[in-house]
């Protein structure tokens, strides 16, 4: 099965109510769906969304990218050779993550559709259901609490709550959902950057001298900031886990060699593909710890593929976050991966399932070979 094109479009789902971390406000999923076509009639499918400030990938970069570089060297490639073509993916250009990670993405579903089974099983092998968190967005504390107080009536057990924009009021955020919320969920943190390394450390003493026990607390300080991660994991109780810092392997390695964090946030457009998410997950077992598979606002599309990653590496990979394509008002995505409430159910199908998207808007001259 040989690639012979590469074609992109378009996607938009609008938010059943607006994403907002310490970073940014999002209304709609938005993302840059990759096709690959193939000499057999296979399509495969990858995407991606526009994420500047966490990757600095944006749509237009992405198409440039894959259109003017990566593409010229994939046509005529056999998919059958899997790890030469995300060799390729990977080498040809650094950084790039997002545009890499929906290159191999479609690879990855085809891949699958070459042998004839769904992707998780041929990646070693796992559950086809799967259980996610939901994200609470940063906002009042009155609005916050509604908003758990439906996620748990959907069935969410575990609530990942985004504060970061200020510390006296996320720490009264966080009691007051605590009280509220704690015999029913799981709570995890996450800060998005927003707080520095003392005021992480005031914030989680005061909290854990008031008996709140947090599940984890996702990447409180800058992305460059090692030391402030390890300063902070050696004087709280809380589990810490780094995600902006752990872009890459040799980061993961790093974080881990330091004992700066106790936990490691893999997201496929993060890494930059399966692969190295893959890789990921097997330096963490080297390490003995834990990880989360977590998306960004993603689509089906994009979380399909982290999903089959979750099942078929459980034995790491302990703690889902991915809640993305279930923010969505509807799912344009038929066959491939049901994201229900709090369920998450693999289809059978080969590859990543995908059947038919809806929806789809092609993009003029977005196709190489031209």
């Amino acid at each position: 099965m040989k690639i012979t094109a590469i074609r992109f479009a378009k996607l938009t789902v609008p938010l059943v109510t607006p994403f907002k971390t310490a970073l940014r406000e999002v209304s709609f999923i938005e993302d840059l769906v990759v096709l690959i076509d193939t000499d057999k009639g296979q399509v495969g499918y990858g995407a991606a969304a526009s994420t500047p400030i966490i990757t600095g990938d944006t749509h237009q970069g992405m198409i440039s990218i894959i259109k003017y570089f990566l593409a010229p060297k994939l046509i005529g490639l056999e998919i059958e050779n899997l790890n030469h073509i995300c060799h390729v993916i990977q080498s040809t250009v650094v950084a790039n993550r997002s545009a890499k990670a929906a290159l191999e993405l479609a690879v990855y579903d085809l891949w699958g559709k070459l042998y004839q089974a769904p992707l998780y099983k041929l990646l070693g092998g796992g559950s086809s259901t799967l259980r996610t968190d939901i994200t609470i967005s940063v906002d009042g504390i009155d609005k916050m609490l509604a908003d758990c107080d439906t996620a748990v009536k959907q069935g969410f057990d575990v609530l990942k709550v985004k504060i970061g924009n200020d510390l006296q009021q996320d720490i009264e955020r966080v009691k007051a959902i605590y009280s509220g919320f704690s015999k029913h969920a799981k709570i995890r943190l996450d800060v998005n950057q927003g707080w520095n390394a003392k005021q992480t450390v005031f914030a989680l003493q005061k909290l854990e001298s008031e008996n709140i026990e947090l599940e984890l607390v996702e990447q409180p300080v800058k992305s460059d900031d090692f030391k402030g991660l390890k300063y902070i994991t050696e004087r709280v109780n809380t589990p810490i886990m780094a995600d902006e810092s752990a872009f890459s392997p040799k980061q993961v390695i790093q974080l881990l060699e330091q004992n700066a964090v106790d936990i490691i946030n893999i997201k496929v457009m993060k890494t930059g593909g399966l692969s190295r998410a893959i890789a990921i997950a097997d330096i963490t077992a080297q390490y003995q710890a834990q990880c989360m598979i977590g998306c960004m606002l993603e689509g089906s599309i994009a979380v399909a593929g982290a999903a089959h990653l979750a099942s078929a590496k459980a034995q790491q990979i302990t703690k889902i976050d991915l809640d993305g394509p279930a923010l969505g008002q509807f799912d344009p995505v038929q066959g491939g991966v049901e994201f229900k409430g709090p369920s998450i159910t693999l289809s059978s199908a080969p590859g990543l399932g995908i059947t038919q998207i809806d929806g789809l808007q092609h993009i003029d001259n977005g196709v190489w070979p031209a």
